[in-house]
């Protein structure tokens, strides 16, 4: 359908999603009061329905993305920092990248994949099984490789990794129930290792990125790799790292809370805030 139809479908679908204050729109609502408690309730009412419009414009881009052109892909990004991403591939060494659900991180991954770079990622093993493969499929049709989080995929990504490719892991929420600890924004919660795992046994950089979205496109901001503490165990090592990442997901999420897609209980002592 015609693009600005499909995206005014998108709002209105979002709106009547708020409207309905069902399950998830309570979640989003509390993870948002967590992120910005300086807000008013009719402050946060209004950030949680643009959340929920930024969301669906993700979904809306989720379905038009396979038919996008190149020079579309990537001429609507706009990247700072880029360069602590590209040398380390560039030469030889490959790259580690976390970040959280945020903006169109799909969108990302295909603009480094049509920039010539070998794009990794995981996904969540998904019910039913044919949406599963279709998120594949989607995927895998604008250039990444994408592994079943549920397989047995770190040996793999270390393998992509010492061939110098790019590992994209979204990792703000801990999936696999052997993530850590980390302060997140003033409250405990879990956060997956894999990440720094990786980082430390192959030695390619840990970098963190952020996406979030411009009128038109995104926007993406790379920040300097998270340095391997030289003391202490590889749990202790892999525990700082992950914080680090947490400290810098939780500073960005705060200034662009609206693109911030979670949907999800998030922290271990989550509450649940009600509609006023």
């Amino acid at each position: 359908m015609p693009q600005k139809f499909a995206y005014s479908l998108a709002r209105f679908a979002a709106d009547r999603l708020y409207a309905m204050d069902g399950k998830q729109i309570g979640r989003l609502r509390s993870n948002y009061a967590r992120v910005r408690p300086e807000l008013s309730q009719d402050e946060l009412e209004l950030l949680v329905r643009e959340g929920m419009r930024s969301y669906l414009r993700y979904w809306c881009d989720t379905f038009r993305l396979p038919s996008w052109s190149s020079n579309k892909i990537i001429g609507e990004v706009i990247t700072e920092n880029a360069h602590f991403l590209t040398d380390p591939i560039d030469e030889g060494k490959g790259c580690v990248v976390s970040l959280p659900h945020a903006g169109n991180w799909d969108h990302a991954g295909a603009y480094f994949c049509a920039m010539g770079y070998k794009v990794v990622t995981v996904a969540e093993h998904l019910e039913p099984e044919k949406l599963f493969r279709k998120f594949l499929a989607y995927r895998q049709a604008v250039g990444m490789e994408v592994l079943d989080a549920s397989a047995r995929s770190l040996g793999t990504l270390s393998q992509r990794l010492r061939a110098g490719g790019l590992i994209a892991l979204v990792a703000d929420r801990d999936l696999s129930k052997s993530g850590v600890n980390v302060d997140f924004l003033g409250f405990p919660s879990r956060m997956p290792v894999g990440p720094a795992i990786l980082a430390i046994q192959t030695g390619a950089p840990l970098i963190t990125a952020f996406v979030s979205y411009e009128k038109t496109g995104i926007r993406i901001v790379f920040q300097k790799p998270i340095e391997v503490p030289s003391e202490g165990s590889q749990a202790e090592k892999v525990s700082a790292m992950i914080q680090e990442s947490a400290n810098r997901f939780g500073a960005h999420i705060a200034k662009k809370t609206a693109d911030w897609h979670m949907l999800q209980r998030i922290w271990i002592d989550g509450d649940f805030v009600e509609r006023a």
